[in-house]
């Protein structure tokens, strides 16, 4: 009796082990009051305040860096093709089909040479600094940005006001982020946004960039003609004005015979040689104060416009959360709006292209 009692003894023993091997942990319900959980709400309004100002000098600066590196390239790549001479010659043959071909329309080879220069930009330019960053891009990372630092925010509230993480959760999944629907997929709650990674791959947030840029169109200096017009309009009435000239040296050079008629040749083209060395001056001057203007605007927009610019997510999800707790935390929402984000951009880059940050605001 005393052997088959210890054996039975045994036996419960290691069918508790079992039991609270394999048994999952539950953890407490902790009882939050309204008072705290108001306190809660307050400061993830505040937590949500603070990010965005601390997004909107992240996304400052990398717009800084993009604005730079555009300013770098124009300089180094662009305007030295735009004013060497064998381009001058390839653009002035241009200009000459299109004013063939233009039936009377007004200004059309200005126009065409336009719209010529702005791919060339985009290519030697725009294209090439993308690679690197581009506005599309600091759109993304200034939200992600401001999502990550959320979370971190989220944790330091749960554990400054002992609420268990998995109950503030359950908060959050009832505080919108994204609202968009329908359908429901184009819906996100604060919940998601900060439990998604990478962000990107949550079906709201996609709708969200996607409403972001078509309501921002075309962005940057290749979406308008303004930049090059200026331009592409004294230089084609510059190759326009030399056609006549360059014709009758053709005849006269051909009356003239073989040897002489090479020689009136390259004498011609020595002359729009020097004629365009001492144009090049006031052209790359044409440029930099044309492509500056144009380009400040572009960028003064992606970097201001609330709804259409690089912050644009970044507001849109701050004003969500904070609005849909302003009434139970008594805090106003005030990171979204017309006057969000006001930055200017230097007068000095108005004038011409600085391969150098500009200096003060």
């Amino acid at each position: 009796m005393n052997l088959r009692s210890l054996i039975v003894a045994v036996m419960v023993v290691l069918a508790g082990c079992a039991t609270s091997t394999h048994a999952p942990v539950v953890a407490p319900v902790v009882v939050v009051s309204e008072s705290t959980w108001r306190q809660v709400d307050r400061e993830i309004v505040a937590a949500s305040q603070s990010a965005t100002e601390q997004t909107k000098i992240y996304s400052r600066g990398a717009m800084e860096y993009w604005r730079t590196r555009v300013y770098e390239l124009t300089e180094e790549n662009f305007i030295p093709w735009f004013s060497s001479y064998w381009t001058q010659e390839w653009l002035s043959m241009k200009v000459s089909w299109y004013t063939l071909s233009a039936k009377g329309e007004q200004d059309a080879s200005a126009k065409r040479l336009a719209a010529y220069l702005l791919e060339q930009y985009q290519e030697r330019v725009l294209a090439p600094v993308a690679v690197e960053i581009d506005p599309d891009a600091i759109l993304g990372l200034a939200t992600a940005f401001y999502v990550d630092i959320l979370q971190e925010e989220l944790q330091k509230i749960s554990q400054r006001h002992g609420v268990p993480l998995a109950q503030l959760n359950g908060r959050i999944q009832k505080i919108p982020a994204i609202a968009l629907g329908p359908p429901p997929a184009r819906d996100a709650s604060l919940y998601q946004v900060v439990h998604t990674q990478p962000l990107n791959t949550l079906p709201a947030y996609a709708a969200l960039i996607d409403k972001i840029h078509k309501a921002g169109g075309d962005k940057g200096v290749g979406s308008t003609d303004t930049a090059m017009a200026p331009v592409a309009k004294r230089a084609s009435q510059r190759m326009e004005a030399e056609m006549a000239p360059r014709g009758a040296a053709s005849a006269v050079a051909a009356a003239a015979g073989k040897l002489a008629g090479g020689l009136i040749t390259v004498g011609v083209a020595g002359i729009r040689a020097m004629l365009q060395a001492s144009d090049r001056p006031d052209s790359e001057a044409l440029i930099r104060s044309s492509l500056g203007n144009t380009f400040d605007k572009a960028w003064l927009k992606l970097v201001q416009n609330p709804t259409t610019g690089v912050m644009a997510g970044t507001l849109y999800m701050a004003g969500q959360i904070e609005g849909s707790l302003a009434g139970s935390a008594d805090v106003p929402s005030v990171s979204s709006g017309p006057g969000a984000v006001e930055w200017s951009v230097p007068q000095s880059t108005n004038q011409q292209i600085d391969p150098q940050p500009p200096a003060g605001e």
